[in-house]
C-alpha cells in the first residue's frame, strides 16, 4: 500500500458574486497546465426554488517520479447559488451569487506503484530508504507540493477578488 503524507489542508470561502462557470474552468485549466490529471469524482446538485446547492469532489494527481506522486483533493461546497444580472462596462451579464467554499488537501504519495509492498523485508527497506537515503528529496518534494498549492490558492483568491470587484448588482 502506498504511503500518503498529508502536507496541507485548508480552505477558501467567499459569500458574494462570482462567475461559477469561469471559476470552475479556471481551476481545472490551472491544474492541467501545471501537469495534473484531474478526475471529478462527484458532482451533485440540489435545487430548491431558484437556488441550488452544489457538491463537487476533484482528485488531481501528478507523477513526479516512479516513486513519488503529488495528490491534491478539492472539495467544493456551494450553498444557495442563484443567477443574478450585473452591469459590467454598460453591458448586462449573468453571474452567480452564493456561498462558495473549497477545501484543499495536499498529499505526497510515496511508492504509489506498490513496488515495496510484496514482502515485509522490502517494506522495512523502504522505511530505511526514506529515512536515511532520500530524506532530503522527500523534504524537497513536500516543499514543492506546498508551493504549488499555495500558488493555486493565491490564484483562486485573486480570481474571486477580481470577479467580485468588477460586478455591480442591478
Amino acid at each position: 500500500m502506498a504511503e500518503k503524507d498529508k502536507i496541507f489542508q485548508g480552505k477558501i470561502k467567499q459569500a458574494g458574486i462570482y462567475d461559477f462557470k469561469e471559476f470552475y474552468s479556471f481551476i481545472y485549466d490551472w491544474l492541467l497546465g501545471d501537469g495534473y490529471k484531474v478526475k471529478e469524482k462527484r458532482y451533485s446538485e440540489k435545487v430548491a426554488g431558484d437556488a441550488r446547492d452544489i457538491d463537487i469532489n476533484w482528485q488531481a494527481k501528478k507523477r513526479i517520479s516512479d516513486y513519488f506522486r503529488f495528490y491534491i483533493k478539492l472539495d467544493w461546497k456551494i450553498l444557495g447559488q442563484k443567477k443574478i444580472k450585473v452591469k459590467r462596462e454598460n453591458k448586462e451579464i449573468s453571474l452567480n451569487s452564493g456561498v462558495l467554499e473549497i477545501k484543499f488537501t495536499a498529499i505526497l504519495v510515496k511508492d504509489y506503484e506498490h513496488r515495496w509492498e510484496n514482502h515485509p523485508f522490502w517494506k522495512f527497506l523502504r522505511g530505511m530508504y526514506e529515512r536515511y537515503i532520500i530524506k532530503s528529496r522527500v523534504d524537497d518534494y513536500e516543499d514543492k507540493l506546498m508551493e504549488e498549492l499555495d500558488e493555486l490558492i493565491a490564484q483562486c483568491k485573486s480570481f474571486l477578488a477580481i470577479d467580485a470587484k468588477h460586478g455591480s448588482k442591478m
